[in-house]
């Protein structure tokens, strides 16, 4: 039988009386009207039976998604969550719910987690802070340096420009430190140091990360409760601490959830090497680039704090490829000695 009518479009398939004279045209030749007919019903009955092998290689049924619920007993920074409280658990169902089914986005998260969570893992432990909250960056830019948000906050830790002043990031044409992991991280755990002091509690040092300190302080003193769990903020607050804690569910335990990630597929930290550059007049960064043997859109990728194309007069220090570091001094001597 020719089984090239699979490859044949649908609307392109012969009709089915026709069937025994494609596939078998010896068949008929000499056969009574009766008889002839009687091959044709048959030829019906292959071609539709062809037809559904066919499909079963390209279809199959939906299989059921399994249903996941998240533990019972649930900390964040050592503080206990009341789940207790039926609004309290179905607030935490409800970000556990759209988080856990999100497939693709979690899995993005445990890749970029290999990257960027070791070195926020050890500056909280070296500054005595929660290592949970690390999770916020999770739940602030979904570990994305160049994440924007529709207000103006902007990097790793989302801070808007005039909070980014307050905690020493610069914001500037050529650049912007609020996406340097390491200055921004800082600057960000000196922010939840400050609110923590300020609350006493970290889900309230928390929200004010998220709303300010300022509308916090409004509502405990209006509310009359300092309770996180039960106050009335912003939606996007009121959601803020379940997210954070949604992250931490997941990342913590992905197995549990059905999350298998092999090794070699996080996006892992990259080897770099940093110096520091003393420039007498304005450079084009694909000039640095070319001085260690790189090309501009991986510098910025290195550095996406640098804006723009240029380098300012002045003193930088940049991250470069690993094991480039000679190469760029080396070639660097040589660009300040063509310089009149």
């Amino acid at each position: 039988m020719k089984l090239a009518i699979f490859l044949m479009p649908w609307k392109s398939i012969p009709k089915t009386s026709a069937l025994p004279e494609i596939c078998f045209p010896n068949l008929l030749r000499d056969r009574s009207p009766g008889h002839q007919k009687a091959l044709r019903i048959t030829g019906r009955a292959i071609q539709t039976l062809i037809l559904a092998l066919g499909l079963s290689f390209f279809w199959a049924p939906p299989t059921q998604a399994t249903y996941y619920t998240f533990p019972t007993h649930l900390t964040l920074c050592n503080e206990q969550v009341p789940l207790s409280d039926r609004g309290v658990w179905e607030r935490m169902d409800r970000e556990f719910m759209l988080n856990v089914y999100d497939r693709s986005q979690v899995y993005l998260w445990l890749k970029r987690s290999k990257r960027y969570f070791p070195f926020v893992e050890a500056r909280l432990k070296e500054k005595g802070m929660p290592d949970d909250l690390k999770y916020l960056l999770v739940a602030e830019s979904a570990l994305r340096s160049k994440a924007l948000s529709n207000k103006g906050a902007a990097g790793f830790w989302q801070f808007i420009e005039k909070t980014g002043k307050r905690f020493s990031l610069q914001k500037k044409p050529w650049i912007d430190e609020r996406l340097d992991l390491i200055k921004s991280t800082d600057a960000a755990i000196n922010y939840l140091k400050f609110l923590y002091d300020l609350f006493g509690k970290w889900s309230l040092a928390m929200a004010a990360y998220n709303c300010g300190e300022e509308r916090v302080k409004d509502e405990i003193s209006q509310q009359g409760e300092n309770d996180y769990y039960r106050l009335a903020l912003p939606q996007e607050t009121e959601r803020y601490i379940f997210r954070i804690l949604a992250a931490k569910i997941l990342l913590s335990d992905p197995k549990r959830y059905g999350f298998e990630l092999p090794e070699k597929e996080g996006y892992h930290p990259q080897e770099i090497d940093q110096v520091v550059l003393n420039l007498p007049r304005p450079i084009p960064l694909k000039d640095i680039a070319k001085a260690c043997g790189s090309y501009f859109r991986e510098i910025k990728e290195l550095n996406p704090e640098i804006q723009g194309y240029n380098l300012p007069a002045g003193v930088h220090s940049i991250k470069i490829p690993f094991s480039k570091k000679a190469l760029l001094e080396k070639n660097m001597k040589e660009w300040l000695k063509s310089i009149p």
